[in-house]
């Protein structure tokens, strides 16, 4: 007998993870530190005063579920929307029927899913319904509100943030699932973990993999992790490279560098790589790097830098990943300095506060007569050929006092150079005090040791 076809009106299973959906805020997993009695949201619960708000989480955390709770503890009505599949036009009428609402005394909680993705017109249109009480907006997104959304409408909302699931959060989601379904997930416990790590934080993710999972034929023995792998592909890890997760990956590779953590290092540029990132922008991160952070300290770290750099442009994926990770290694583990960094601002500063100052005129040169004759490279001394290859005369333009921007740490190679510039000011003192007695050698020196430092 050939299966019978269901009927038009039978309404299709529901999914796992919407059976699942919570029914009241205390059933809500992960995210305590925003819905708990004394948390932001469990408060405005409890005081029947919900304002407006951006929940702003990765996918899968419980923003929609939280959005129609609170519509519920609030005793508002609930109205949907997309910002994926809605305009301007749906709105006015969303705003129309909120204000109509309004006048029975009924309260409307406008709930709009990525947010984001309105332009700033239509994010415009939100604010004298949100200004006025018609609506109390709850939004949903993804993306840092302070890159994706406008400043007039952060001002009227707050910003909450939903955490990703974590392991035990995870782990309760699954008991309910075997709970509701009346079966337990077919693995070992091993397999249990590795699922939940598969997850990476996101709840509707897990409970779909259950529901295929409970799906199975039955496999006779719990699948181990070998097996879960065969039946379940992995999922590509959360990484957006032309948004937020991009800069905080790539801030959090830098300042472990910084912190010379070489682990914590290669764990962010393995979460970058695997993420898809370009390993060429990570190169040239780790150029400025070298540059900026290490500079004198290790005259080759920079050297090291534009190697990874040129070996990956000739090998490739995964080859050349191998150089850049030898790099990230190098710089992570090198003496650090940020003196010539420190030093070149404070040369744009004093460049900008002297202006046009002429250099002195005995290292001018003078090709032409009239040149000479108005005293162009006059007194020139030629440094190496002087007894101590330095002659101590002043660079710095006529009637510009003696300033100080490059002040070495005693970190690696820096602190061989400021044991040199410690020398040189000694030999530089000694000329002063030749040519114009003690007082103006004074001002030649360097300054106490601690500066140098």
């Amino acid at each position: 007998m050939e299966p019978t076809l269901p009927l038009f009106d039978e309404e299709p299973a529901r999914p796992l993870a919407d059976r699942l959906r919570p029914t009241q805020l205390e059933d809500v997993v992960g995210q305590d530190h925003l819905l708990a009695p004394d948390a932001p949201l469990g408060r405005m619960v409890a005081q029947q005063r919900l304002s407006s708000a951006i929940l702003w989480g990765p996918p899968g955390v419980g923003k929609t579920t939280i959005a129609r709770l609170l519509a519920d503890g609030s005793n508002l009505a609930f109205e949907p929307v997309s910002a994926t599949f809605s305009g301007v036009a749906d709105l006015r009428k969303v705003f129309a029927a909120a204000r109509s609402q309004r006048t029975i005394g009924q309260g409307t909680l406008l709930f709009v899913d990525e947010i984001h993705r309105f332009n700033r017109a239509q994010q415009d249109s939100f604010l004298p319904y949100v200004e006025d009480g018609t609506i109390t907006l709850i939004g949903a997104t993804t993306e840092n509100p302070s890159f994706e959304l406008n400043g007039a409408l952060l001002s009227r909302t707050q910003v909450l943030v939903l955490k990703r699931l974590d392991e035990a959060a995870l782990s309760t989601l699954l008991d309910r699932a075997e709970d509701l379904t009346g079966h337990r997930l077919p693995l070992h416990g091993d397999a249990r973990r590795a699922l939940i790590a598969m997850a990476d934080g996101d709840g509707r993710y897990l409970l779909n993999i259950a529901e295929q999972l409970q799906a199975l034929p039955d496999p006779g023995t719990p699948l181990d992790t070998a097996a879960l792998a065969h039946h379940i592909q992995q999922r590509a890890p959360l990484y957006d490279k032309a948004q937020e997760g991009h800069y905080n990956l790539i801030s959090a590779l830098h300042k472990s560098m910084r912190g010379s953590d070489p682990d914590a290092a290669l764990y962010w540029l393995a979460r970058m790589l695997d993420g898809g990132e370009d390993p060429l922008f990570v190169a040239r991160r780790l150029t400025r790097f070298a540059n900026e952070d290490i500079g004198i300290a290790d005259p080759h770290a920079i050297q090291q830098a534009l190697a990874a750099w040129d070996v990956y442009e000739r090998l490739g994926s995964p080859e050349g990943e191998l150089a850049i990770a030898q790099a990230v290694v190098y710089l992570t583990t090198a003496p650090k300095s940020i003196a010539v960094y420190r030093g070149l601002n404070a040369a744009h500063r004093a460049a900008r506060r002297t202006g046009s100052l002429m250099p002195p005129a005995h290292i001018l040169n003078a090709p032409t007569r009239l040149m000479k004759d108005i005293g162009y490279g006059k007194d020139y001394q030629y440094d190496p050929d002087t007894t101590d290859g330095f002659s101590g005369a002043d660079y710095f333009p006529e009637n510009m006092d003696r300033e100080i921007y490059y002040r070495p740490t005693r970190n690696g190679h820096e602190a061989e150079i400021g044991h040199r510039l410690e020398r040189l000011a000694r030999l530089r003192a000694q000329r002063r005090r030749t040519e114009t007695g003690p007082a103006s050698a004074d001002a030649a020196l360097p300054g106490p040791p601690d500066q140098w430092k």
